[in-house]
């Protein structure tokens, strides 16, 4: 017979110091000069023990198991259902340390990918709103909800069906969210009074492991600044009358609602923008309001999810763009349109470069609602079409805006950037480390002269980052 093989007991290192933030939301800490990366709601200038969970050559991962005592960085936590959803993993930090840590890691990831020359850093700007912050959360619906220490091995567990957040590294559990911190009212009173009056009229909740049944798959939330309010319901194996009862309450017990939409989604993903929108109650959008803008925003829509700070980080690239009126201004991964149409008036053209079509359509229709007509966007693979063909057409950029997602900018963009030479780029990025890496190429021609870190996400560790760089020598 073949021995059994033998459980592992984990290795627990005791009263080991945090000495600093890491990358993704983790910390570090070192035993006899070996890295260790910690993981769980820990701060610098705890004293933790430490489960080791993975051993590699050069580091070490592990689990924070017991702190004590507690960092001076550290502050209340507001949220019940901290340490198990994922969403804010430094809300036990306080706000100062966070934006602190955050314009370090920004100077850091400058100083050590991009190794140029950098000017005397802008301090960063922090979120007004620390909580209550985001217009729009998606919480999905699921007959299989996560399960606490306490009621695992218990035999009465009661309802099984959730909605909210996926527990972090599980797809197929969702952990139920009583109150979030994350969206204003009434946020939380829709979810949860979508979640009761279904449980009371047994409506079916959606299985995620074989996604082969139940009739709520996800719910999306929406506001804007100015108290307009979108609410989508994703169906999945809905009757008639299920999708109807549900939107008929939500229509009744919540008349603040302005735009009350479903979608019927039996696909392997929660995905919709190739799926048809019913609008059932209202409007089929909301309008945002910024300055003098007003953008549409439909339930397909992207837009930034902190639109206050979002206004700020827009008035900020106006201001380090230095447009006197003249300029040809290249707005490369525009989204829908907003940091370009913001710079509008102030150039005499722009045109918006962004791979998404739908974000494309967007971008148009706000140009239009807004009367804007100097402004002319185009989608497609950016390397693809900010050829030479491209800019003979539209003209010679003196400005480039780009904002590109967290893998940073084509090799392809950087090099027709170097190509035609505009006298200003100003570089938005939500990945200091990718725009580092960018920066180090466009050194051959550029000098950065701002640097501006705006923290959009407060209570996580994602920080957004303005770069201007300057042209030295025009060929």
């Amino acid at each position: 017979m073949s021995k059994k093989k033998e459980k592992k007991v984990p290795v627990v290192l005791e009263q080991i110091a945090i000495l600093d933030f890491a990358a993704e939301a983790k910390c570090i800490a070192k035993v006899n000069d070996e890295v260790i990366f910690v993981q769980g709601p820990v701060a610098p200038g705890d004293i933790a023990d430490l489960r080791i969970l993975k051993s590699k050559k050069s580091f070490k991962q592990a689990q924070a198991i017991h702190i004590q005592p507690l960092s001076e960085h550290r502050t209340e936590v507001a949220c019940a259902h901290f340490g198990i959803c994922g969403g804010c993993k430094w809300q036990h930090v306080s706000y100062a340390s966070q934006i602190a840590f955050k314009e370090r890691q920004v100077r850091d990831n400058l100083t050590r990918i991009a190794k140029v020359k950098l000017p005397e850093f802008q301090p960063i700007l922090g979120s007004s709103e620390e909580y209550y912050y985001r217009n729009k959360l998606e919480f999905t619906f699921s007959s299989a909800r996560w399960l606490t220490e306490d009621e695992i091995g218990k035999e009465d567990l009661g309802s099984m069906n959730a909605l909210g957040f996926h527990v972090p590294g599980r797809f197929d559990k969702i952990l139920p969210v009583d109150h979030c911190y994350l969206q204003p009212d009434p946020s939380n009173a829709i979810r949860n009074g979508v979640r009761d009056f279904a449980q009371a009229n047994g409506i079916s909740f959606y299985e995620l492991k074989m996604q082969k049944e139940g009739a709520l798959r996800n719910l999306i939330i929406r506001n804007t600044l100015t108290d307009e309010l979108m609410v989508t319901v994703q169906f999945a194996y809905a009757s008639e009358d299920e999708i109807h009862l549900v939107m008929n309450y939500l229509k009744l017990a919540f008349p603040v609602i302005t735009s009350l939409n479903y979608v019927i989604n039996q696909k392997g993903n929660d995905t919709f923008h190739d799926l048809d929108v019913v609008c059932f109650h209202g409007k089929p959008f909301m309008v945002e309001v910024m300055e003098d803008l007003k953008f549409q925003i439909g339930p397909k829509s992207f837009f930034q999810t902190n639109a206050k700070q979002a206004l700020h980080l827009y008035q900020l690239v106006r201001e380090y763009a230095c447009l006197t009126g003249n300029e040809v201004v290249y707005d490369l991964y525009t989204g829908t349109g907003t940091i370009g149409l913001f710079l509008a008036k102030h150039a005499a053209k722009i045109v918006g470069l962004e791979y998404v079509d739908m974000a494309v359509e967007d971008a148009k229709i706000n140009a239009t609602l807004n009367g804007i007509t100097n402004a002319t966007f185009f989608a497609g693979d950016m390397k693809k079409v900010l050829t030479r063909e491209f800019i003979a057409i539209h003209g010679n950029p003196d400005v480039i805006i780009t904002d590109p997602p967290r893998a940073g900018m084509d090799l392809d963009v950087v090099n027709q950037i170097l190509e035609v030479q505009p006298h200003t780029i100003v570089y938005v990025s939500c990945n200091p480390a990718t725009q580092a890496r960018d920066l180090a190429l466009l050194d051959v021609a550029y000098t950065v002269d701002v640097v501006h870190p705006v923290d959009m996400f407060p209570q996580t560790h994602h920080v957004e980052n303005i770069v201007r760089l300057k042209l030295r020598n025009k060929r």
